[in-house]
């Protein structure tokens, strides 16, 4: 990853708050209650200072009633099983995970004794996670995002957003089995729509660099964004996208926020503060086992407008009246 990519991803989650970051915060106080945050991003997700931001509204006290410590793996998933098995070591009271399923099984592997809540994570029954959304079974419990059941409904959005969309290119990490199975999804989303899938399997963050920065106009009518972190892709879509190369769908305003032209998702801050309610039952006495799985209410469009005056692009003022969010 570059280094001006990395201040771009992890810009958006400094300033949180003290004890959020640093791997000694736990050992502040043997009497609060530590929460352990695991993800494979580049430090605490809009879903961690969700979690904190939930926890103080519920009368929870940072730094005097609880703590939260990050273990984030810069996009190698490959790290998730040693930094979960990091938290088990110190002795957390609650692990909270965020972004794709892997942290969430990581997490799953490394214990089935400390209480675990989920934020995001695809579909946790496929994934293996919970028996079922009404009766998870087990130590583990959370707030799903649906984000394959948007997927159509995503790629639809942007078909409608980019007048002669036709060619859609979607890099993976081809390393990444969760990535690679749902582009069965994806292709068809894009048959259904009429779309041509350009798929760009890569391995690495040197292959995903040079497949991605070196994209030109006219290679492909726009770039669809995975939700994976793997191999920084993500991070390199960001680097072209407000040079005007092509337009931008992503799964997570973050990166509409800088740069990017549009994302279809539910709001991972709100996700972040439903799984504080989750844990504040947890400390109550609740078990993960019994406390069903939860389901996102909102979705948000986001687009960002002068992403849009880059590309020569006039948002139609159907789009401009659905918008949840217009980034000027």
């Amino acid at each position: 990853m570059t280094s001006l990519s990395r201040r771009h991803l992890v810009a958006g989650f400094l300033g949180v708050g003290a004890g959020l970051l640093g791997r000694d915060v736990f050992a502040q106080s043997a009497r609060l209650l530590k929460i352990g945050a695991l993800t494979e991003s580049w430090g605490p997700t809009p879903a961690v200072v969700g979690l904190r931001d939930g926890l103080q509204e519920l009368g929870h006290r940072e730094d005097k009633d609880f703590t939260i410590g990050v273990r984030f793996t810069g996009g190698k998933i490959a790290d998730l099983p040693a930094a979960a098995r990091d938290l088990v070591r110190h002795r957390v009271d609650v692990i909270v995970t965020t972004e794709s399923g892997a942290a969430a099984k990581a997490a799953q592997l490394a214990t089935n004794q400390i209480p675990i809540v989920f934020v995001g994570s695809g579909d946790p029954v496929r994934l293996g996670l919970v028996q079922s959304l009404a009766r998870p079974g087990s130590n583990i419990t959370g707030i799903a995002d649906l984000d394959i059941d948007l997927v159509p409904k995503r790629m639809e959005l942007f078909r409608d957003l980019i007048p002669g969309l036709k060619r859609v290119l979607v890099p993976y990490d081809a390393t990444n089995s969760d990535a690679v199975a749902q582009m069965a999804v994806h292709r068809e989303a894009a048959r259904r729509l009429g779309l041509t899938l350009m798929e760009r399997p890569v391995r690495g963050e040197d292959e995903a660099r040079a497949t991605i920065i070196g994209l030109r106009k006219g290679e492909a009518d726009g770039i669809f964004s995975l939700r994976f972190l793997t191999s920084n892709i993500p991070g390199f879509i960001l680097q072209i996208a407000p040079r005007g190369v092509m337009p931008t769908m992503f799964h997570y305003p973050f990166f509409v926020e800088r740069g990017g032209l549009a994302s279809y998702s539910a709001n991972s801050y709100e996700l972040g503060k439903r799984a504080a309610r989750l844990v504040d039952k947890i400390l109550r006495g609740h078990k993960p086992a019994d406390l069903p799985v939860e389901q996102p209410l909102k979705f948000e469009l986001v687009i960002n407008l002068k992403t849009a005056k880059a590309l020569g692009l006039t948002v139609p003022p159907s789009f401009l009246l659905r918008a949840d969010r217009l980034i000027q």
